[in-house]
């Protein structure tokens, strides 16, 4: 694999080892572990203020981190009361704002809950709002990547098909393929080198073989039952087959960004960037 192709590892948020748990000490932290990304968690509310985002973004550009954000979980562009459907949209477009203000290039967001809809009737529904959102971003100025994350549940929107469709249907939307999501959506599937391989193959699929070059992935432990996701767990406490997947990575040339939730964080996310360049190394290696 050449090195523009190279898979760059990060954590969800500021490491538990920084100083601080502020995004410029995570930011420091990220680099002096050897990781080479972080996610921005505006998981609960957007309160960056325009001058730390500043200074965010400058930080992050000295240290060669590389930052994508993850807007608030509540989000919900399938709800039923058009108040919360309005401020669904408010908050997706606020921590686009803010994060381009940092300098992130990509937002994940969870898009919703199915309810007792109909899937087709769901996925109108947030391509629709999602449309909107893209084309407001798009007249402010704002180049931001959305991201619409695969989800743990087969309640929350989010199937690896409709997020693909998504990707494929509107401007400015990417898809973040959560591993640890699809492997608990499935109850346990998804989790052998043949079934990952499937995955990276319904990318190209539905976005061509470039999409693989660009891709933003979730990974953790998981732990599921028959409604899907339950908690994250450390990776050595799951039963991911995370090597398999990782050398999938390797062999379709996968580029763009891994981002470690696991409760660890740094921890798993320095032992995927261990393992992935040890099968980076191997398969470099000559043979005969």
């Amino acid at each position: 694999m050449s090195s523009e192709r190279l898979l760059v590892f990060g954590t969800a948020g500021v490491p538990h080892s920084a100083q601080s748990h502020s995004s410029l000490s995570g930011i420091a932290r990220v680099r002096a572990l050897g990781l080479g990304a972080m996610e921005v968690q505006f998981v609960q509310r957007v309160s960056m203020g325009a001058q730390t985002a500043k200074a965010v973004q400058k930080l992050a550009r000295d240290h060669n981190v590389r930052l994508s954000a993850h807007a608030p979980y509540y989000i919900n562009l399938n709800s039923r009361d058009p108040d919360i459907r309005v401020a669904s949209q408010e908050r997706l477009l606020k921590a686009a704002r803010v994060a381009a203000q940092c300098g992130a290039r990509n937002l994940v967001f969870h898009a919703g809950f199915n309810h007792d809809d109909e899937p087709s009737v769901v996925y109108q529904r947030v391509k629709g709002q999602l449309r909107s959102i893209g084309e407001q971003l798009r007249c402010e100025g704002v180049g931001m990547c959305l991201r619409p994350e695969t989800s743990g549940r087969p309640s929350q929107f989010g199937s690896l098909d409709e997020i693909l469709q998504l990707s494929a249907e509107l401007q400015g939307v990417r898809p973040c393929i959560d591993f640890g999501h699809l492997h608990a959506r499935a109850n346990g599937a998804v989790n052998t080198y043949t079934e990952f391989g499937l995955v990276l193959d319904r990318v190209v699929e539905f976005l061509g073989q470039g999409a693989l070059q660009d891709l933003h992935m979730h990974v953790q432990g998981i732990a599921y039952s028959q409604a899907g996701e339950r908690k994250h767990l450390v990776l050595e406490e799951s039963d991911l087959r995370y090597e398999e997947l990782l050398h999938t990575w390797v062999d379709w040339s996968v580029g763009g960004t891994v981002i470690c939730e696991s409760p660890n964080l740094e921890q798993d996310a320095l032992l995927l960037q261990r393992t992935y360049h040890c099968f980076v190394k191997e398969r470099a290696r000559p043979t005969g």
